[in-house]
C-alpha cells in the first residue's frame, strides 16, 4: 500500500517538474519544499552573481544538497560553478551575467533518476540610466501661439524601464515636471513667458539607479523660431536684369524685429544663389535683386529670424517664379561652313550654318538673322547681305577667301556679329594628338594645341553609317581649351568620326580626325564566309567586313573555326583589316565546315556556318599525268613514222609489191588496125566516146609459142571476151548476184608448175561513139595507164578451174557465132591443149550467163554496150582489132595475180 502511494507522489512531482521546465518560473513561483536566494533579482549586465538554494524543507525524502544541480532555462550549468555549503544549502556563481538566460532553477535527481525541480527565479538584466546630455529648448511659433519644446540625449539604452522628467523653476518657484509621452528625449510645454529666465534640467531613473542632467538657464526670447514669410511676389519692371521681390510676415510680436535670408536660381539650374546676409539685415518687406540675365525664368525663396538674438531661422517659404524682361542678344551665333566642289574645282557650293543662341544669350525670342559675305583680295566680290529666319544659307561662289558675318535680331535689338574667315587654302597649323574616349557617360575629345594662338576651335562629329544620310553636328569652343565634351545626342554602340578644326584671326588650319564609341557592345552578327579558291590541301576563304551598323564597337580580331565531320576543331585568329585567309594542311577530298566570328572588347558573335570540299587532285597534278602520256604517245608516233620511212622498201615490198609498168611493154608500141581513113590520129580514135569498161587479156606464154599467129589471133579474142564478161560480172563498184567481186584468174595447164602461170594485162574497151544498147561501128582497145597497185589475192584451185572453163566456153561461143571457128582447132594439138586448159562445162556456161543477167541497172547498161562490141559483129563485118603483147617470163613473186578493173575516160584513167 505504501509502495503504491510512493509511486503516486513521484508521478505528481514529475508532472510539476515538467510544467516548470516547460513554462518557466515567474515571480511568486509556488514553493515546493525549498527556495532560492535572492528572489527574482535585477542584475547589472556583465556583473557577478551568486544564487543560493535552500532544501531544508525537503529532508523527509533523504535528499541533501549534494544532489542539487542548476539550470538556466533548459541548459544545465556546469558543476564547476556549484558550491555545496552544507546538507541543505548549495550555491551557483556566474562571473558574467551578460550571457545569463532566465529562468534559473534549482533541481534534484531523486531515486529512480527522476528529475525534480525544487525552485526557480526570473532574472532581469539591464543598465542604470546615463546622465542626459545636450539639453536645449526652442520657442516655436504656431498659427495661434508659441510652444516651448526641449530635447536632450538620453544616452545608451538601459534594457529596463527608465523614467525621464523635465524639471524647471524660477529662483523662488518650481514649475510642474514635464513627462515625455511618446519619446524619452523630448518634451513640449504650451505655456511660454518671454523675458523670464528659467532653470532647466532632466532627471532619469530605473531599478539600477537615478541620475540628472546639467542645469541650464533658458531665456525664451533668445530661442524663438518664427513662421516663414508668405505671399511672395515678383515684379520685373522695365529693366532686363532686375527683379523686385516682396512678401508679408507672420510674426506678431511687436516687441521683436525680424531679419531675412533670400536665395534664387534659374529654373533649369540646381544651384541656389544667396543674397549676402548683410544686405537683408534691416527689417523690410521687399528686396530688389540685380545683375540677373534678361528674359530668364527665376525662382525665389525667403526665410526669417528674430533680430539681435541668437535664435532659430524659420523654414524656407514657398517658391515664387518670375521672368526678367527681354534685352538684345548678348552675342552672335556660332558660325561654320561646308564647302562642296562637285561641279567644278574653281566654283564652290558654300553652305553657311550657325547655332541657335541659348536663352541666356538670346535674351528674348530671335526673330531673324542677318548674313553678310564679302570677298577679300584678289577677289572683286562686293559685300552682299541676306536676311533669313533659318540657321543656314547656301551660296554659289568662286574659289577664294571670304569674310562672313552673322547677327541675330529680337524685338529689342541686334546682337554683335559673329565673324568667320573662309580661306581659299588651309595654310595654318593644325592640332595634334586628337583622341576621343567615354567619360562620365559622355564622349570627351582632347587635342594638343598648335604653337600659334588660336581664336577658337570647331569640333565636328557624325555617326558612321552605310546609307550616307547621317547628319553632321558641330560645336564651337574657345581657343584657350584643349578638350571638350560633345554636347549633342551621342548614342551607345554607334561609331562617331570626330574632327577638330583650329580657327585663327587670319585663317584656319586643316582638321584632324579620330573615331570613338560612347559605349561598345557585342557585334550584331558575325561575318559570312565563303571560299574564293579550293585546292587539294589548301583553301582561300574570303568575307565582307561587317557594316558599321553591325559592328557595335571596334573589331579587335576575327576567329576562323574549321573542322571535318569527324576531326578535331581548329581555331585561328585573324587581323580585322584582312578580308581573306588561306587555310593550309587540309586533307584532300574532305568535307570541311567553317564558321567565322567577330570580337569587340565586349565579346564576339558568330556568323553562319559554311561547308566546302577539298579537291581530290592538286593544281597541276592532272597536267603532270596527261602531258607526259601525250608526249610519250607523240614520241611513239614520231618514232613509228621515222621507222616506217627508214624501212619503206621492206614495207612497200610486203604491202605494195612492184607492178610491171605497161608503158614499157611491147604492146605500147602497137597500133590498132583501122580500116577507115577517119582514124589517122589519136584525136580521131577518141572523138567523143568514153571508156565504159575494163577488160583483161590473158596471154599464155607456152601456148603462144606453140600456136601459129593466126591461131593466136583467134585464141586471144575469146580470152578478151572472158575478161570482158568478168568485168561485167565483177566490175569496179559492181557486184554479182551470188558471189563477191573477183579478180582476173590466170589460166594454167594441168600438171604444169606454178611458174607457168599466165600473166594478165589490164585493158579498156573504148566506145568512140554511140548510145546505150547500140553497137558501135568501130571498137577500139587501148592499154590502161593506171598506176594503182595490184591487190594480192590467194586464188583457190577450184576458182582457177572454174574461170578457165568459163574462158574456153566464151571463146567457142564467140567463134561459132561469127563463123570463124576453125575445126582445126578441135582436131589439132591446139584443141587438146585447150581442153586441158579449161574443159567446157554446160553448168559453167549457164552460170556465166546467169551472172551476166544479174547486177544493177547501171552496170547492165554499161555491160551491154561493152558486150555488144565484143560479141556482135558490125554490119560491115568484124572490124575488131586485138593487140597482143609479149610477156616476159617472171617469177611468181614479181608477177601479180590479178588487176583491179579500171573505169576509163577519154584521154586517161580515173584512179580508183
Amino acid at each position: 500500500m505504501f509502495s503504491k502511494w510512493n509511486w503516486s507522489v513521484k508521478a505528481v512531482w514529475t508532472l510539476l517538474s515538467i510544467c516548470i521546465h516547460t513554462f518557466g518560473v515567474s515571480d511568486g513561483l509556488v514553493k515546493l519544499c525549498g527556495y532560492i536566494i535572492p528572489e527574482s533579482p535585477v542584475l547589472l549586465a556583465g556583473s557577478n552573481f551568486t544564487a543560493f538554494c535552500d532544501i531544508s524543507d525537503c529532508m523527509y525524502d533523504n535528499i541533501n544538497a549534494s544532489q542539487i544541480f542548476w539550470k538556466t532555462k533548459n541548459v544545465v550549468v556546469p558543476k564547476e560553478q556549484y558550491n555545496v555549503i552544507n546538507k541543505t544549502f548549495s550555491s551557483v556563481t556566474f562571473n558574467d551575467t551578460s550571457t545569463l538566460v532566465s529562468p534559473l532553477t534549482c533541481n534534484i535527481l531523486a531515486r529512480g533518476n527522476i528529475e525534480r525541480n525544487i525552485y526557480g527565479i526570473n532574472i532581469r538584466l539591464g543598465f542604470p540610466p546615463e546622465k542626459p546630455k545636450n539639453l536645449s529648448c526652442v520657442v516655436i511659433q504656431t498659427q495661434r501661439d508659441f510652444n516651448r519644446t526641449c530635447t536632450w540625449d538620453p544616452g545608451r539604452p538601459t534594457l529596463l524601464k527608465t523614467n525621464y522628467s523635465l524639471k524647471s523653476r524660477w529662483p523662488t518657484f518650481k514649475f510642474p515636471d514635464c513627462i515625455p509621452t511618446q519619446t524619452n528625449n523630448s518634451c513640449t510645454i504650451s505655456e511660454v513667458n518671454f523675458y523670464v529666465t528659467l532653470e532647466l534640467w532632466v532627471e532619469a531613473e530605473n531599478e539600477l539607479g537615478k541620475v540628472e542632467s546639467d542645469h541650464i538657464e533658458f531665456a525664451p526670447e533668445h530661442h524663438v523660431k518664427p513662421l516663414p514669410p508668405h505671399k511672395l511676389f515678383l515684379n520685373s519692371g522695365e529693366f532686363s536684369t532686375v527683379l523686385k521681390l516682396s512678401w508679408e510676415d507672420q510674426f506678431n510680436e511687436s516687441t521683436m524685429k525680424l531679419k531675412y535670408k533670400i536665395k534664387y536660381k534659374t529654373i533649369d539650374s540646381i544651384d541656389w544663389i544667396q543674397v549676402p546676409p548683410e544686405d537683408t539685415a534691416s527689417p523690410r518687406s521687399s528686396f530688389i535683386i540685380q545683375e540677373l540675365r534678361p528674359n530668364t525664368k527665376y525662382m525665389f525663396k525667403v526665410c526669417c529670424a528674430v533680430k539681435n538674438y541668437s535664435g532659430y531661422w524659420s523654414n524656407w517659404s514657398e517658391e515664387v517664379v518670375g521672368f526678367t524682361a527681354e534685352d538684345k542678344p548678348s552675342k552672335g551665333p556660332a558660325v561654320w561652313r561646308k564647302i562642296s566642289t562637285v561641279n567644278s574645282s574653281r566654283n564652290w557650293t558654300l553652305v553657311l550654318i550657325w547655332k541657335e543662341l541659348s536663352n541666356s544669350e538670346a535674351n528674348g525670342i530671335i526673330l531673324r538673322y542677318e548674313v553678310s559675305i564679302a570677298g577679300r583680295p584678289p577677289l572683286l566680290f562686293p559685300t552682299e547681305f541676306y536676311i533669313v529666319n533659318t540657321t543656314q544659307l547656301s551660296l554659289n561662289v568662286q574659289n577664294g577667301t571670304y569674310e562672313v558675318r552673322v547677327a541675330a535680331y529680337n524685338k529689342v535689338g541686334k546682337s554683335p556679329s559673329s565673324v568667320l574667315l573662309i580661306p581659299a587654302i588651309n595654310s595654318k597649323g593644325s592640332v595634334k594628338n586628337v583622341a576621343a574616349f567615354p567619360k562620365d557617360g559622355k564622349l570627351r575629345v582632347n587635342w594638343t594645341a598648335p604653337k600659334e594662338p588660336v581664336d577658337k576651335y570647331i569640333i565636328e562629329w557624325c555617326e558612321q553609317c552605310n546609307n550616307l544620310t547621317c547628319v553632321t553636328e558641330w560645336q564651337q569652343e574657345p581657343g584657350t581649351k584643349q578638350g571638350a565634351f560633345l554636347k549633342g545626342n551621342i548614342k551607345p554602340h554607334k561609331c562617331y568620326t570626330i574632327t577638330v578644326h583650329p580657327l585663327y584671326a587670319n585663317g584656319q588650319g586643316e582638321g584632324r580626325s579620330t573615331q570613338a564609341y560612347l559605349q561598345q557592345g557585342v557585334p550584331a552578327s558575325g561575318p559570312t564566309v565563303r571560299t574564293k579558291k579550293v585546292g587539294k590541301s589548301e583553301a582561300i576563304l574570303e568575307w565582307k567586313p561587317l557594316s558599321m551598323e553591325e559592328q557595335n564597337g571596334f573589331i579587335q580580331y576575327y576567329t576562323i573555326t574549321y573542322k571535318t565531320m569527324t576531326g578535331n576543331e581548329t581555331v585561328v585568329n585573324v587581323d580585322p583589316s584582312r578580308t581573306e585567309y588561306a587555310l593550309s594542311s587540309l586533307s584532300s577530298d574532305t568535307l570541311y565546315m567553317v564558321q567565322m566570328s567577330a570580337y569587340t572588347e565586349k565579346g564576339g558573335k558568330s556568323g553562319p556556318a559554311f561547308t566546302f570540299t577539298t579537291n581530290k587532285f592538286g593544281e597541276g597534278e592532272i597536267e603532270a599525268i596527261v602531258v607526259p602520256v601525250c608526249l610519250g604517245f607523240l614520241l611513239f608516233t614520231l618514232f613509228g613514222v621515222l621507222f616506217c620511212f627508214h624501212k619503206r622498201d621492206i614495207i612497200k615490198k610486203h604491202i605494195w609489191p612492184n607492178v610491171p609498168d605497161p608503158s614499157k611493154s611491147v604492146i605500147a608500141q602497137w597500133s590498132p588496125q583501122i580500116t577507115s581513113k577517119n582514124f589517122n590520129s589519136k584525136e580521131h580514135i577518141y572523138p567523143e566516146g568514153s571508156f565504159t569498161d575494163v577488160s583483161v587479156v590473158e596471154i599464155e606464154a607456152d601456148d603462144k609459142n606453140s600456136l601459129p599467129d593466126q591461131d593466136l589471133k583467134h585464141f586471144d579474142l575469146p580470152k578478151k571476151e572472158k575478161n570482158a564478161s568478168e568485168g561485167h560480172s565483177s566490175g569496179i563498184g559492181g557486184s554479182s548476184c551470188m558471189s563477191s567481186p573477183r579478180q582476173s584468174v590466170s589460166d594454167s595447164d594441168e600438171g604444169e608448175p606454178v611458174q607457168n602461170t599466165s600473166s594478165t594485162v589490164q585493158y579498156s574497151t573504148v566506145v568512140p561513139s554511140g548510145y546505150r544498147d547500140q553497137i558501135p561501128s568501130v571498137q577500139v582497145f587501148s592499154r590502161s595507164e593506171s598506176t594503182q597497185p595490184l591487190l594480192d589475192l590467194e586464188e583457190r584451185p577450184e576458182d582457177q578451174q572454174l574461170l578457165g572453163t568459163e574462158n574456153l566456153t566464151l571463146r567457142q561461143r564467140y567463134f561459132k557465132q561469127n563463123g570463124n571457128w576453125d575445126d582445126r582447132v578441135n582436131d589439132g594439138p591446139h584443141l587438146e591443149n585447150r581442153k586441158q586448159i579449161s574443159p567446157i562445162n554446160e553448168e559453167d556456161t549457164a552460170g556465166h550467163q546467169a551472172s551476166q543477167m544479174c547486177g544493177s541497172g547501171t552496170e547492165r547498161d554499161e555491160q551491154g554496150v561493152t558486150l555488144a562490141g565484143v560479141f556482135h559483129p558490125s554490119p560491115e563485118g568484124p572490124a575488131l582489132q586485138i593487140e597482143t603483147m609479149r610477156i616476159n617470163t617472171m617469177t611468181d613473186e614479181e608477177i601479180p595475180k590479178s588487176y583491179l578493173p579500171q573505169t576509163v575516160r577519154q584521154g586517161g584513167y580515173m584512179p580508183q
